[in-house]
């Protein structure tokens, strides 16, 4: 018998009386015992499949009708922007410009009937578009970046100054000139800490002095942040400091003053603006009450404690003190709600006058002030394009808070700063803004059910405090749960208790701190302002009494480096839940939830077995959850990337050995051993191997370090090259920040220097069946800003573009 059988039957009376009434006949389906619900499963999956297929078309039809595909444009300009950046090599212009042009061409030509074909043509040329913002972007900064550490005497402009509350001073300086020596490439813009001046130096003073310049830092171990990448499209070539307190030059004994254009000196009345605007805080506010007032205007940071600092993170709460989308949004609707109020006491201006839109003007010229008196940083930057589109809309009688807006933001960026893609800070600021949007949305929709309980009058109070005190719960969670993907990428770590600490920080900063904060700012020009500060104070005192309350709860989690798969897989099902209207949102939701569960529940990358640090003077052993280093006190910029990236704790100091056969270090570091020196030098190491533990340090003092390591192996650390022979002879594995010309070992052992150190970066080592695997920084120095460390001052030349002194196997 057939499993589905269909019968037709029709009847001589129902014919005849179909055709009397004019209706068609009856159609009688007599179907068998089996129905369709007892189908084989492996016939029910086309129908089951195509039915998915149509509503999914359906579905992407609608998000065409709603608009997502202008939203999904910066994805398609930034991602692209990133990969221009993180590839090995720069694409060729000219194929790229070729390739725009024919899409241009392809999308001129194309019937507007076949929107699925335009909006292809639109995504790839967005595609070709965010390369060549990339390019012509890393063509207009052309920094120059110090290619090594030296010490030397610097002339220059102070461009700008920012004090840590200590007496020191970090400046941004235009250099002018070196000397004693004088650098071949030097860096047009360098940033330098001065201690010990008796009054700081002002913005436009010509100041010189002895001072030590290192190029900005790489990554501190494979696959982090590379801050040299930043600096390069910041314009800063070098870092230091000066050797005591420079001399300021008198500009009519000294070099003649370059002639500046408009713009340099409107900037330069700014920057001063600024720093007189954060000395008056700080002078009305003392401590860290006055650093952090003053950082809230003029995002001048570095004169808050490390101690609050750190409360503020640990709590969750450091987002506080960045100008970024929090402190524009509430200038803005501060400012916005309170011109309304006022021209609502009005009732002339109110009903002959567009109240909104000249409201809307004003606190566009608020948050331009605030955004041109903090210093423009990138945050700032942002979030005044954000707010600016924002409040145009209004003009425009549209909505404020859209992802419309917030895309339109992210695209002027992109075109303006396309480097930014890559920044923590971007990242994190578009994610929150694009949850709280997205969530914004979703909650217009909910279907509205009327509560006659909270339309008593007694009960009105109650409902208006808890939707209060609910928006910031549910605020902070969409914040929180969406940031924190990058907050793992970019920190390695998570706050477990960023909840109850915004809760109870955001109302003081909302209806304390900013309101008067800003009254403050409007009464600064007459000098009423301190009692403003003072209230504005008191704020800040409590905000920093819960940050440290909350930090002393502990509960940070060290989440450490993940798989390079997981942030991109992640991302992009994050895009995909919030820019989505549509039921299709939660295929992101499903690539957000899969891919965490599988970085969580598959094995993860081995940590390495030793790091070295790019300038070779710092070297760890990991051993589970442990890491012994050669120093003492190692540095706390690298070693505190290192304990987050591996998620480790605890650090095993070195062991200072004093041994009567071992030879003093000679004075200068390419002085030679005698070759008696150099047997007892060997003889030293040997028996500092024999004695010590396993994975841990013995080191004789500003000579070297040894260990034997969990498999056998020797690795050897030599501050001093003069005992290189002796290291090569005795370890497999030798270190040393002196930039020697040699780069291999006779004895065959692996030779890591000063020299090989610069080109490849920071390393790692894993030792393994087939050998040692190294991992370098760099694989090649083709970048712009990558191409110092190729750079050789004897010859005034690129060298070697190929970093990587051993192969992977270690061989």
């Amino acid at each position: 018998m057939q499993e589905l059988t269909t019968v037709e039957l029709r009847r001589e009376a129902g014919a005849g009386i179909a055709g009397s009434t004019g209706l068609s006949a009856p159609v009688v389906t007599t179907r068998p015992a089996r129905t369709q619900s007892a189908t084989p499963l492996r016939h029910r999956l086309p129908v089951i499949t195509a039915r998915s297929l149509r509503a999914s078309i359906r579905m992407l039809g609608e998000e065409a009708d709603h608009g997502r595909l202008l939203l999904f444009s910066p994805v398609f300009l930034g991602a692209w922007a990133a990969f221009w950046f993180l590839a090995a090599s720069d694409f060729p212009v000219v194929a790229s410009l070729l390739c725009l042009l024919v899409l241009t061409v392809a999308l001129l030509v194309t019937s507007h009937s076949r929107a699925a074909l335009r909006a292809t043509f639109v995504a790839l040329a967005l595609v070709v578009c965010g390369m060549l913002s990339a390019q012509f972007e890393s063509w207009r900064a052309s920094t120059v970046i110090l290619d090594s550490s030296v010490t030397t005497t610097v002339t220059g402009r102070v461009e700008r100054r920012e004090g840590d509350g200590r007496g020191r001073y970090r400046y941004i300086l235009a250099v002018m000139g070196t000397e004693a020596p004088e650098v071949k490439r030097p860096p047009e813009r360098i940033t330098a800490i001065v201690r010990g001046a008796d009054t700081p130096f002002e913005i436009g003073d010509i100041i010189t002095g002895r001072v030590r310049l290192t190029p900005p830092a790489g990554p501190a171990l494979p696959e982090l942040n590379d801050f040299s990448f930043g600096a390069y499209f910041d314009g800063i070539g070098a870092n230091g400091f000066f050797y005591g307190a420079p001399d300021r030059v008198d500009l009519s004994t000294g070099p003649p003053a370059v002639a500046r254009s408009t713009s340099e000196a409107l900037l330069e009345w700014l920057y001063r603006l600024r720093s007189r605007i954060g000395d008056r805080i700080r002078s009305i506010l003392p401590g860290d009450t006055g650093a952090f007032a003053a950082s809230l205007v003029t995002d001048e940071r570095r004169a808050i404690s490390d101690q609050t600092t750190e409360a503020l993170r640990q709590s969750g709460l450091a987002h506080i003190i960045a100008i970024s989308g929090l402190n524009m949004a509430l200038s803005a609707g501060i400012f916005f709600v309170g011109l309304r109020m006022i021209f609502s006491l009005i009732p002339g201006i109110a009903q002959a006058w567009p109240t909104k839109k000249i409201a809307a003007a004003g606190a566009l010229l608020a948050v331009t002030a605030y955004y041109m008196i903090s210093g423009f940083a990138v945050s700032a930057e942002r979030a005044f394009i954000m707010m600016a589109i924002m409040l145009i809309a209004v003009f425009f009688d549209r909505p404020s808070i859209s992802l419309r807006n917030v895309a339109l933001s992210a695209l002027v960026i992109l075109a303006v700063s396309p480097s930014e893609v890559l920044g923590p800070s971007f990242q994190m600021s578009f994610a929150a803004t694009l949850a709280l949007v997205a969530g914004y949305d979703l909650w217009k929709m909910r279907p509205m059910r009327e509560n006659a309980f909270a339309k008593l009058p007694i009960m009105k109070p109650f409902f208006m405090v808890g939707g209060f005190f609910g928006g910031i719960l549910l605020t902070s969670l969409i914040g929180g749960f969406s940031t924190a993907l990058f907050s793992i990428e970019h920190f390695h770590r998570l706050t477990a208790y960023g909840l109850p600490a915004n809760l109870a920080a955001m109302p003081v900063i909302s209806f304390v701190v900013m309101p008067f904060g800003m009254i403050a700012m409007l009464l600064m020009p007459f000098g009423l302002d301190g009692w403003a500060w003072q209230v504005a104070g008191t704020g800040l005192d409590l905000v920093i009494a819960i940050a440290n309350t909350v930090s002393g709860w502990g509960g940070n989690i060290d989440v450490g480096r993940l798989s390079g798969w997981y942030f991109p897989t992640a991302v992009f099902g994050f895009l995909l839940l919030t820019l989505l209207k549509t039921r299709l949102r939660h295929i992101g939701t499903a690539i957000v939830a899969i891919s965490t569960l599988a970085v969580v529940m598959l094995p993860s990358e081995a940590a390495p077995n030793v790091t070295i640090a790019e300038d070779g003077g710092l070297v760890a052993i990991v051993d589970g959850e442990t890491m012994a280093s050669n120093r003492t006190k190692p540095p706390a910029f690298i070693f505190e990337q290192w304990k987050r990236a591996l998620a480790i704790e605890e650090h095993r100091q070195p062991v200072m050995v004093g041994m009567s056969n071992a030879p003093a270090a000679p004075q200068g570091k390419r002085l030679q051993l005698s070759p008696d020196q150099q047997n007892d030098a060997r003889e030293a190491m040997r028996q500092a191997i024999a004695t010590s533990p396993p994975s841990h340090f013995s080191c004789l003092k500003a000579a070297w370090c040894t260990t034997l390591l969990d498999n056998g192996k020797t690795l050897t650390f030599i501050e001093n090259a003069a005992y290189l022979g002796p290291a090569c002879d005795t370890a497999d594995i030798v270190v040393t920040p002196v930039r020697l010309r040699v780069d291999h070992c006779r004895s065959g052992a692996l030779l890591f220097t000063g020299e090989t150190l610069r080109k490849t970066g920071a390393v790692e080592l894993r030792f393994t069946e087939r050998g040692i695997e190294v991992a370098t920084a760099f694989d090649t120095l083709l970048r712009p800003w990558m191409r110092h460390r190729a750079y050789d001052w004897r010859s005034d030349s690129f060298g070697d573009v190929s970093p990587s002194p051993v192969n992977d196997s270690g061989e």
